[in-house]
């Protein structure tokens, strides 16, 4: 028998998919649009983590977070240069 708690939800595959994309969308806003892929990839994390992918959705998320706001003084530097 498993020692699972009646709230945990089993991890499906589209809470892996919308993780894994959280995590490439907070990539992308490094280099390419970061407030707007960066929200998009924090979506997308906490769809996943709610969907049962727990840790790694959160992650994805803070990720996406620290994406845009490098993308947005990446840009802020490189504009001002």
């Amino acid at each position: 028998m498993t020692d699972m708690h009646s709230t945990a939800r089993p991890r499906s595959n589209a809470a892996r998919i919308c993780t894994i994309l959280g995590f490439v969308f907070a990539v992308v806003a490094v280099f390419l649009m970061p407030p707007i892929f960066g929200l998009v990839g924090v979506v997308l994390g906490i769809v996943g983590a709610v969907q049962g992918d727990k840790p790694l959705g959160w992650y994805a998320a803070a990720a996406s977070v620290a994406g845009a706001v490098l993308g947005m003084v990446l840009a802020a530097v490189i504009l001002n240069a």
